[in-house]
């Protein structure tokens, strides 16, 4: 018991927040109630803050973690357009060993901050998909991998290989993937019961009939689609990651409070990890000061429910997402004021506020 964390505060999930404790236990929930009622009985460190389920990123490219300097001042397709940009003769030229330590780096990043999972587009083949899965034994980040098939035109038996390590496959563009392709690798995915995705209107705007045939269950970046754009792929009920850090290094903005308005149905990640740290606090931070900064704000509770929530739905594991004592969630407690936990999660949490569960450094029992 003297490992056991009270929190006293608010507990924020995906049916909202509400006033309580949360008793924590070895990374679990074991015991919730009203202010002043747990079974405690004064034995127990206990602090006032937040607790909150496991955050997702919702979209990741960790092979680029290899990259340690500056990138170059490019346009965006130099950077990262296959088979040639930037992005991909660095990782040509990197031994195999180098870029898994890069991935393992990166996602043990990500668990020091408290992330349970992360939605990769991993490019290399299969290749590249056993290296991420590798990179990602012990580090507690599930890592949910989105393989890249090398052939063009796609070969069937490389997307079947690819799918027999990966979770689903993710495409670039439809402006960098034929028509073909993109039929042959969707079919494959639904057939597996595995996840189709592909980035769209990323730098333009493209027909919405281009991405939504054959039908994603994922889309990322849609910063140059169109409200109509938008509400098609909310009547197709495909899910959206955005990525604001990201976009903004070239001169993007995804409107978010479009998105909101519109009911997308949205993840947030942090992209590619040769230009930020994979960290989903900085993320979150920026994509709701920047709305204030353009005068187009989004609540904190969609920005919350974009880390917290919706990624667990995407997944098909919604009671992740919610926090309930015997519960798959892995909560995470915050030492931050309780009275307003959706904005103080999404505008100031990282993981130096984070509270861990242990031997209190106070006496037994007494308020930290």
């Amino acid at each position: 018991m003297a490992r056991d964390l009270i929190v006293e505060g608010s507990l924020l999930d995906a049916d909202g927040a509400r006033p309580g404790y949360a008793r924590l236990r070895a990374g679990r929930l074991v015991e919730t109630g009203s202010i002043g009622t747990d079974s405690a009985r004064g034995r127990v460190r206990r602090v006032r803050g937040i607790v909150v389920p496991s955050p997702v990123n919702g979209h990741t490219h960790l092979g680029d973690a290899v990259a340690t300097r500056e990138p170059p001042h490019v346009p965006l397709s130099e950077m990262v357009r296959p088979p040639d940009g930037y992005k991909f003769r660095l990782l040509r030229d990197t031994p195999p060993r180098a870029k898994r330590a890069a991935m393992r780096r990166a996602l043990e990043m990500m668990a020091r901050q408290g992330v349970a999972a992360t939605i990769d587009f991993r490019e290399e083949g299969v290749p590249g998909a056993r290296l991420l899965r590798s990179a990602g034994r012990g580090t507690g980040v599930r890592t949910v991998i989105l393989g890249r098939p090398i052939r063009r035109p796609v070969n069937p038996a490389e997307i079947a290989r690819l799918l027999a390590v990966a979770d689903g496959i993710g495409l670039s563009s439809v402006g960098e993937e034929s028509e073909r392709s993109r039929e042959i690798v969707a079919r494959a995915c639904h057939h597996r019961g595995k996840r189709f995705a592909l980035h769209a209107s990323e730098s333009t705007r493209e027909p919405v009939d281009a991405y939504l045939d054959p039908r994603p269950d994922l889309l990322v970046h849609l910063a140059k689609a169109t409200s109509d754009d938008l509400l098609r792929v909310v009547d197709a009920g495909v899910a959206v990651a955005v990525c604001p850090r990201s976009n903004a290094l070239f001169g993007r903005r995804p409107d978010l409070a479009r998105f909101e308005r519109l009911g997308v149905r949205m993840l947030l990640g942090t992209d590619n990890a040769m230009f930020h740290s994979p960290s989903i606090w900085r993320e979150l931070e920026f994509a709701y000061v920047t709305g204030r900064l353009v005068r187009r704000p989004v609540r904190p509770e969609f920005l919350f429910r974009a880390a917290f929530v919706h990624p667990y739905e995407w997944l098909g594991e919604p009671e992740r997402a919610r926090l309930e004592v015997g519960g798959p969630v892995r909560p995470l407690a915050f030492r931050l004021p309780p009275d307003d936990p959706a904005y103080q999660i999404v505008a100031r949490a990282t993981e130096h506020v984070m509270v861990r569960a242990g031997p209190s450094p106070t006496a037994s029992g007494e308020s930290a």
